[in-house]
């Protein structure tokens, strides 16, 4: 209750955040905190929803060039309701996979969980009113086939909320990892969506392509006190 205050009482403070609550997008807030220490030229936003990690980003990076994916039509159509003035956003229509082609999504109630993995019983469990309503066909493309590396003024910051499609994410977007100085990924220490890859594997992969776990932020626990996701910064060391 006191962070839903909290988050209330700092949207509405903000212009920018309260004229886009009115469209339906409440700003990302919880993510200021790593933002601010992140001098970043070109943001790539992977899993944008309505615009929630961008509207934080625009606000702590307020000359950055952003290029955001969202697959989802509803959330889509917002968020290019709240940035219709903004040129240095650009949306694309479409998820970031390795593999290309069409695929179906698994729509959840709270459309910010939805995923193209299935949605596990402990998601909902967790999340409550998480739980799938639906599903919707969508594009998939390599990160490659939209961005090149001239479109990447440095440093450069890839943020990653896909619901457990963060290796499928990353695997589509290694051609351009050298561009890349910063990973901000969320990632889970338990399945939540059926067939994920955890937190070890992502580090593992990562570490292989020279980025170093430097940060942790925003992290959830069960009942028990036991981490179960996290928002982590991974930087490039290579």
């Amino acid at each position: 209750m006191i962070k839903k205050l909290t988050k209330f009482i700092k949207v509405f403070g903000n212009s920018s955040y309260r004229k886009a609550a009115f469209i339906g997008a409440a700003a990302g807030i919880e993510h200021e905190a790593v933002l601010k220490t992140l001098n970043c030229s070109t943001i790539i936003d992977i899993g944008a929803n309505k615009g929630q990690f961008a509207l934080a980003a625009r606000k702590c990076l307020p000359m950055a060039k952003i290029y955001s994916f969202e697959p989802l039509a509803h959330p889509a159509e917002i968020f290019n309701k709240v940035f219709v003035n903004d040129s240095n956003i650009k949306l694309f229509p479409f998820a970031i996979s390795d593999e290309t082609g069409e695929a179906e999504i698994h729509i959840s109630h709270r459309e910010d969980s939805s995923s193209l993995l299935p949605i596990g019983e402990k998601q909902n469990e967790m999340f409550p009113g998480t739980y799938e309503v639906g599903v919707e066909k969508i594009t998939m493309k390599k990160l490659s086939d939209t961005l090149s590396a001239s479109d990447l003024i440095s440093p450069v910051l890839m943020k990653i909320d896909v619901q457990g499609f963060e290796l499928s994410v990353l695997k589509g977007s290694t051609e351009l990892f050298s561009r890349i100085k910063y990973i901000y990924s969320e990632c889970s220490y338990i399945e939540l969506y059926k067939g994920q890859a955890l937190l070890p594997e992502i580090s593992d992969f990562l570490a292989k392509h020279g980025f170093k776990r430097t940060g942790e932020f925003n992290t959830s626990f069960d009942e028990s006190g036991k981490p179960v996701q996290s928002d982590f910064l991974f930087e490039n060391f290579s």
